[in-house]
């Protein structure tokens, strides 16, 4: 490819990347993406295909607090979502749990006598909480006590993040349980046992409780699919299976940006400003001159993922979209239903394919075994779980996906301030964005808002909206009112020429 230079070089065709690519070219800005997948674009957001059946890589609801995140889903995808039920459970010791919470559901399930330690745990953790909180431990008693936590969240949270409750920052529990309360949950889930609840959750109250959800009728791949033709369609560049090699800032100011093929082949881009949503501890080992905070930013670690996708014969196997395995005695952390995302999942009528979820790191025991075993794996625990007969299994497939989830131990933070201070102090035309390019949990909508920010920002030629006031839910804390997402909305609605000083020589 010709080293024509551009406006922007993106790296990553996730959510976060391809929304700035295709707002970018949208306003008139050119613009090269690169990606490392050979085939996919969306990241962890992208649906895969195999012998028909599509399976996501962890499941992605489409709901948004945002109406900028909903109104550009709607643009780039104006007529292929759904409406969804969800239904989620938790399998705990056998028995299935409802959630959002069912009132009289749970106490038959845990008893008059374990219910009311619950209880007693939770006023106990009321009436005299722990002042001192650090670990995700902490928080999660604080709020329901611990009897609660012991039951439902150490186990499950243990396994997504393979290290102990008390060495996690609780950071990570504020913003994925943000909202939810104990109390509030029991008088919803009884209100909605004696039938004086009927109205649905829309997900504007609790995130957590909601209760129906849109979802693009081939899953979510579809939508960055649709995005990633937009970005072509601006005649703007986007080059598969290419990785990030090098990234150097010239005496002018501006970057070339190195990325190789699979073949070793590289490529360079010249660009005056660049947009990353690598991982970044790989950011900073690929920056040149490589920054003061390598050490602080080689210390950031990374949860991987693998989906094993197995068809059954069943018309389905149960109504769920999701379930969380709450029981040390399996692996599997989580069990997904394609067809309860979407009947167009699945394209036979009497085979239903769930993706079982398993957490682990790169290079371990489970990364490293076989497909072959992994399948056979997930087959024998879906009968521990009393989900399916081995003998009704009739194919399999696994996805494994590297740095999933950004791990929150108790140095993380600082980490990740040490790095983003210095880059934004010596580079103020490199930006990250994204879950892994700002090393947070953030949702898909979230990580599309960092993208909206930033080409605000990249358009003002200054970093003049804070993109690290995002937070997992997609809003932007600056006043908390309505005038906040008029002015958000912009990033939308704007299609600035592009300015003179930033127009590619």
């Amino acid at each position: 490819m010709p080293n024509t230079p551009v406006d922007v070089a993106i790296i990553g065709a996730g959510p976060a990347g391809l929304t700035a690519a295709y707002l970018l070219g949208k306003a008139g800005y050119s613009v090269t993406v690169i990606e490392k997948d050979p085939v996919y674009v969306g990241g962890i957001s992208r649906t895969v295909e195999h012998q028909g059946f599509r399976f996501d890589i962890g499941g992605h609801r489409f709901f948004s607090k945002s109406q900028p995140v909903v109104d550009l889903w709607n643009e780039i995808l104006p007529d292929d979502f759904i409406e969804r039920p969800r239904m989620s459970r938790i399998y705990y010791e056998g028995k299935f749990y409802s959630y959002p919470l069912r009132a009289f559901e749970a106490l038959g399930n845990l008893g008059i006598w374990r219910s009311t330690l619950c209880m007693a745990s939770y006023a106990k953790a009321k009436l005299r909480p722990n002042p001192y909180v650090r670990s995700f431990e902490d928080w999660v008693v604080n709020q329901f006590g611990h009897k609660l936590y012991s039951i439902f969240f150490k186990t499950y949270t243990e396994k997504v993040w393979g290290m102990p409750c008390d060495t996690m920052s609780a950071d990570w529990a504020a913003q994925r349980i943000k909202g939810l309360s104990l109390g509030g949950a029991v008088i919803d889930g009884l209100k909605r046992s004696l039938g004086l609840n009927k109205k649905p959750n829309d997900g504007m109250q609790t995130k957590t409780l909601l209760e129906s959800f849109r979802y693009p009728r081939l899953g979510p791949g579809m939508m960055w699919d649709a995005a990633r033709d937009k970005v072509l369609g601006h005649r703007n560049t986007i080059l598969m299976g290419h990785a990030l090699k090098q990234l150097a800032e010239d005496s002018t100011g501006r970057w070339r940006v190195t990325a190789t093929d699979r073949d070793g082949a590289t490529v360079t881009i010249d660009a005056g400003h660049v947009i990353s949503s690598a991982p970044m501890r790989e950011l900073a080992g690929r920056l040149h001159p490589l920054p003061t905070t390598l050490p602080q930013a080689s210390a950031l670690r990374y949860r991987d993922f693998l989906t094993v996708a197995l068809m059954i014969k069943s018309p389905d196997l149960f109504p769920d979209n999701w379930i969380y395995i709450h029981d040390s005695k399996v692996k599997v952390g989580r069990v997904q239903n394609f067809r309860s995302w979407s009947p167009e999942m699945v394209p036979d009528p009497d085979i239903a394919c769930v993706g079982l979820e398993y957490f682990c790191f790169e290079g371990d025991g489970l990364w490293a075994s076989s497909d072959a075993d992994l399948i056979a794996l997930a087959t024998k625990e879906m009968a521990i779980l009393g989900l399916c007969d081995p003998a009704h299994v009739t194919g399999g497939a696994v996805v494994r996906q590297e740095k999933a989830y950004p791990v929150y131990d108790e140095e993380y933070r600082d980490n990740v301030d040490a790095l983003r201070e210095e880059i934004e102090a010596r580079h103020p035309t490199l930006h990250c964005v994204g879950r892994n390019g700002m090393h947070r949990y953030n949702n898909q909508d979230h990580a599309m808002m960092t993208a909206m920010l930033t080409v605000r920002n990249i358009q003002a030629g200054a970093r003049v909206h804070d993109i690290w006031s995002v937070n997992e839910d997609a809003e932007y804390h600056e006043a908390g009112n309505e005038g906040e997402q008029a002015g958000i909305a912009a990033a939308l609605s704007s299609v600035r020429e592009v300015p003179e000083r930033l127009k590619a020589a």
